[in-house]
């Protein structure tokens, strides 16, 4: 089976470094360089210039219109505000917050910060599960409160409320 490196259109011209302009024609070109392939993107002005007098052949090329690529997608919940919101929360020692520190855990393993290493059931609390946190080594013990399928939706809100500081924690008497 062959491995494919697939490199994204680049910026600039190859030949002259000049930044292509949104719709300007480009043209792109695959070379077979030992294990795999090179690819080089230049102007259209860049490529009837050039001098055909080079040895190495291009193995394709097309012409296409310069495309910006878009913005990187803006992250919906940044990993260090779910992480910190779940560590204030695990502070504040509050089961009105069970449902949430579940889901927030659920997301740290789901982004790969936490990682699942054990679970358990005690008589009190029922179903408990142990994370690793992947950097740092710490264990984080987590109820598991079993939330029903109608009831995710709800919880996520929730999350999302705490996150954006439209529920206070603080204003939420901590349990004894």
């Amino acid at each position: 089976m062959e491995d494919w490196n697939i490199q994204h259109r680049a910026g600039v011209c190859a030949v002259t470094g000049r930044e292509f302009e949104p719709g300007e024609t480009i043209v792109s070109m695959l070379y077979f360089e030992g294990a795999g392939y090179r690819r080089e993107d230049m102007s259209l002005q860049a490529w009837r210039e050039r001098d055909g007098s080079s040895a190495i052949v291009p193995a394709s090329y097309w012409q296409s219109k310069f495309v910006p690529p878009p913005p990187a997608p803006v992250e919906a919940l940044k990993k260090d505000d779910a992480e910190g919101l779940l560590r204030r929360l695990l502070e504040k020692r509050n089961p009105r917050f069970a449902n949430a520190i579940y889901i927030l855990a659920v997301m740290l393993e789901r982004k790969r910060i936490f990682k699942q290493i054990d679970t358990f059931r005690q008589d009190l609390l029922g179903k408990v599960i142990v994370y690793e946190h992947l950097k740092t080594g710490e264990s984080f013990t987590i109820i598991d409160p079993e939330l029903r399928l109608d009831l995710i939706e709800p919880v996520q809100r929730e999350v999302v409320d705490l996150l954006e500081g439209r529920t206070p924690i603080d204003e939420v008497p901590p349990s004894v």
